[in-house]
């Protein structure tokens, strides 16, 4: 009773009553445009991020703010599950394979970047040396958070996902690193050494995959004392938040530490301390909280524009954006020259699929945050907000709209439709059978009026040959189906293999991972053992 009265004060705070009215409306203006999205087939072709910001862009017309989107709120609520969600995602083994055109793109191509915006606005719009500095750190981070789920939504092949999701998780803690290095510059608290600046680098940098590297493997190891689906989604999102922290206290990069713990966690914790319903639970949770997130942050985004400060810097806007474009350009195609004949033909990446990661190179969440922690008592901050929200505006607008017709012009759909039809179909196949086999359990124990069960049989295996009619079909007219469907055979192996080995370690039998047998052999097409 006493703790009822005490906590009587606390609910009465208008303060707490005001930012939960807030929360309550944003979410539900999100919610509301992610139905209408689904509702009305006009908006079914705009990314649904896309469509949240222009929502938000629409109210600050209306100037109707929302809340106040602080760094803050961004760096360190929403950016960590974020970063999170995209490395627990992302396939160890498909990022190895193209790790040097990833690792050249999140490095390199910041270094490029930052010194064509340094240079282009000094040069071109007269702006200051302060300035341009931190325009060129915020607008180094890539967030192609939309294009990366026009990518999965329209089945873009593999290749293309993996290099622009790499680029963006580690090009991110790059920036955020590049911006805290160049800031003391900025303010004129410290002279630019380049074995300075690269000695604090490799600390920043070192400091976060350390950091990672020890949380993530302590957790992989640790789950696999227990099997409570609950608890180890929980511990995923404490250290999600935990590794942040922990690295930034320490000196080091969170954005890396954070990202180094989800590759952990999600291929090599999830794999020995999880079994597959605790890790279906999971990634649904993650699955969850990218939306959720998102949901907000593009929504606040737009609401946060403020149109005269856009139009009184246009000139510089502008001039940015072709600099941007121009340096994103270089980086891109001659980066990915060197990386082709780095790793040589079998991993080449196309002309066409760098064409997409050039316009696809997209500005978000992280420039926003950058460009709101200018310290106020840099004379330009407002100048430097301006010109980033300028730019960031333009690359999600402009190009995130225009890079499914961009994918369709240049003939990068190719089979993937199709592939994605074979999947639908093969979910069906598989979920019918679970349910024949349960209705011929029933039918044997005498659970239900046989009669009943044996119509539904019959609807269900009319069903059922009719899937399989088709599937059989796709595979004997086409070639890369046929491949693909060997491809994902053998993937499916391979993690049954992986599954049981991990089941063993739970038990106590086994102290480490076995590497997989079956890799040696089982070829890479099935279908040539036919």
């Amino acid at each position: 009773m006493d703790f009822l009265l005490a906590a009587e004060p606390m609910l009465e705070d208008p303060a707490i009553e005001e930012h939960l009215r807030q929360f309550c409306l944003v979410l539900s203006v999100s919610l509301g445009v992610a139905t209408l999205s689904r509702v009305f087939s006009v908006l079914r072709n705009i990314p649904y991020t896309l469509l949240l910001l222009l929502v938000g862009l629409g109210l600050a017309v209306l100037d109707v703010r929302l809340i106040n989107l602080s760094p803050q709120l961004i760096l360190f609520i929403f950016l960590p599950p974020l970063l999170f969600e995209a490395a627990w995602n992302l396939n160890w083994k498909s990022l190895k394979q193209y790790a040097v055109p990833v690792v050249l793109y999140a490095i390199v191509g910041v270094i490029i970047c930052v010194s064509a915006l340094v240079w282009g606005l000094q040069v071109f719009a007269g702006a200051s040396l302060a300035t341009a500095l931190l325009v060129g750190a915020s607008l180094s981070a890539t967030d192609p958070v939309s294009v990366v789920a026009l990518f999965r939504e329209l089945g873009v092949d593999k290749k293309l996902t993996t290099v622009m999701e790499g680029e963006s998780l580690f090009n991110d803690g790059v920036a955020v690193v590049a911006f805290n290095l160049l800031l003391g510059i900025a303010l004129g608290l410290e002279q630019f050494d380049v074995s300075v600046t690269v000695a604090r680098f490799l600390v920043f940098v070192g400091i976060g995959i350390s950091i990672g590297g020890l949380i993530g493997f302590g957790l992989s190891f640790l789950t696999q004392r227990f099997d409570i689906p609950l608890v180890e989604q929980s511990l995923t999102l404490v250290s999600a938040y935990g590794t942040y922290l922990v690295a930034e206290e320490l000196g080091g990069s969170g954005v890396i530490a954070v990202v180094t713990t989800g590759l952990i966690l999600g291929n090599f914790g999830s794999r020995i301390g999880m079994n597959p319903r605790t890790r279906l639970v999971v990634s649904e949770f993650w699955e969850f909280m990218s939306f959720f997130i998102n949901s907000i942050v593009f929504l606040l985004i737009g609401d946060q524009v403020q149109f005269q400060g856009l139009l009184d810097e246009l000139d510089k806007i502008l001039i940015a954006i072709a600099l941007m474009i121009v340096a994103r350009a270089v980086s891109i195609f001659a980066l990915g020259a060197l990386s082709n004949a780095v790793t040589g033909p079998d991993m080449d990446l196309p002309v066409k699929g760098q064409v997409v990661l050039w316009w696809g190179g997209l500005r978000g969440s992280v420039s926003v945050a950058l460009a709101l922690s200018v310290p106020a008592m840099l004379s330009d901050r407002q100048e430097v907000i301006a010109i980033v929200f300028g730019v960031m505006l333009f690359t999600l607008i402009v190009q995130g709209l225009t890079t499914k017709p961009l994918l369709e012009y240049l003939g990068l759909l190719g089979d993937q439709p199709m592939k994605l039809e074979y999947n639908q179909m093969t979910a069906h196949r598989v979920a019918l059978t679970r349910v024949m086999n349960r209705l011929e359990a029933m039918k044997k124990n005498e659970e239900f009026d046989p009669e009943f069960v044996g119509y539904q049989m019959a609807l269900v295996d009319g069903q059922l040959d009719e899937v399989k009619e088709k599937l059989a079909r796709l595979e004997q007219q086409n070639d890369v189906i046929r491949e693909y469907a060997s491809d994902q055979l053998r993937e499916e192996l391979l993690a049954i293999e992986a599954d049981t080995y991990a089941e063993f370690i739970r038990a106590g039998q086994l102290k480490e991972s076995l590497t997989p047998l079956l890799e040696g052999v089982l070829p890479d097409r099935l279908g040539e053992m036919h």
